[in-house]
Formats: C-alpha cells, structure tokens, sequence
C-alpha cells in the first residue's frame, strides 16, 4: 500500500513533539543549570525529588515515544507497541505527579501544568489510535 501523505506529516510533527519531551526530560535529568534557571526553587525541588521509579518512567515514556515516531515514519507495525509503552509509563508519571507525590504537580507548577498534562496525553493517546488505525488499513508492516 501507498504511504498516505499524513503518515508523513504525523510522523514528523510528533517526532519533533516528542523530541521535545525527551529534551525536557534530558535537560532536567542532567540539571542543565541554562534550562533550569527558568524554574523557581521549589519547582526545581519538585523536580529533583522524583523517586527513582519515577524517573525511571518518565525515562521510559518520552523516549518510547521517540522511538514509536521514528517507527511511525519506517511504517512499522511496532510503533503500536512504542506508543502502548509510552502511554503506559506516562500515566503512572502522572499518578505519581498528581495523586502520591504529596506536592502535586499542579501546587507546584501551577494549573497550567495540569492542562500540558491533558493535552500531551491526548497527543499521546490519539498517537496510539493512528497507528493502529494504520496498521488496520496495511500501511504499518
């Protein structure tokens, strides 16, 4: 089957969306004192308390849905599984962000941060969706 024109632009843009969150998570991970000098100190001790588990998912979350992009664009049928993971370990990141960490994520960033929340998870959700979509319709092998 042809590759559909969208599957191309899908793919790019949440390639660089993605790419976002993985930067996010690498800038915050190694500390980079230029990036995070936009947070005020008890954001940044938010950020810095996250248990290892924490991390460990958030880790597993951004960079499964590197990767479910870059499978997205090869048209392979494992980018489902990519997103599925990713999905997955974004939303233990959240119960940990908005229900167990005892500073929620919104106390500490403000309501905004719950709103990036909702709509990186739909991104994320409509992400899985399309690709099992197309996978349905032959165009992911």
């Amino acid at each position: 089957m042809k590759t559909p024109w969208h599957l191309w632009l899908v793919g790019i843009v949440t390639l660089f969306w993605n790419a976002g969150g993985a930067f996010d998570y690498t800038m915050t991970q190694t500390r980079n004192e230029n990036y995070m000098s936009k947070f005020t100190p008890e954001q940044l001790e938010y950020f810095y308390g996250f248990p290892t588990w924490v991390v460990t998912v958030w880790a597993i979350a951004v960079w499964a849905a590197v990767l479910g992009s870059v499978l997205l664009l090869m048209r392979n049928r494992l980018a489902i599984w990519a997103f599925t993971v990713s999905l997955l370990g974004m939303a233990a990141n959240m119960v940990w962000s908005f229900a167990l960490s005892g500073t929620s994520m919104t106390k500490a960033m403000g309501p905004e941060a719950t709103w990036f929340s909702a709509a990186i998870a739909l991104v994320a959700i409509a992400l899985l969706w399309y690709a099992r979509h197309m996978k349905i319709r032959g165009v992911l092998r």
